[in-house]
């Protein structure tokens, strides 16, 4: 096997651990917390940004393959693995969680109705939202909305 093909693997081995922690963290202390309809799979797969997946796979397989120094490998790999695992921590997990899926302050429009607040989740086909009006969290199915 060529070192460069060697490289590419290792680099989907270990972004896929390092991704695989974050979303754990996120379903755990965010999905969860606010009760949203949502499989483990589904968050995973929906909210990959396939660039950011290849140039982790890139790098991790770079400093893995062609890094002469192992401590160098091992404390980059191993601080983003403690990274990746802080998301476990609620308060972390939380914060990342908003970072990556949260939107504030947003106007949605049906037929009837406007609404007002912060989309906690947008799904493949519902929006979960905490309409500032109700001051409560509801589901809007998006084929529903203008």
């Amino acid at each position: 096997m060529s070192k460069l093909v060697q490289a590419f693997l290792t680099g989907v081995f270990f972004t896929f651990f390092i991704d695989f922690f974050l979303f754990v963290g996120i379903k755990v202390n965010y999905i969860d917390v606010y009760e949203i309809d949502l499989y483990y799979n589904i968050l995973f797969a929906d909210n990959q940004n396939l660039y950011i997946y290849l140039f982790f796979t890139l790098l991790f397989g770079f400093i893995v393959t062609y890094l002469e120094s192992i401590k160098i490998s091992l404390i980059i790999i191993g601080s983003l693995f403690v990274l990746s695992f802080a998301t476990l921590i609620p308060s972390v997990g939380h914060f990342a969680a908003t970072q990556i899926l949260q939107s504030k302050n947003v106007k949605l429009h049906d037929s009837k109705h406007v609404y007002h607040g912060d989309i906690y989740y947008n799904g493949r086909e519902e929006i979960t939202l905490y309409d500032y009006d109700l001051q409560k969290i509801i589901t809007l199915n998006k084929k529903d909305l203008k």
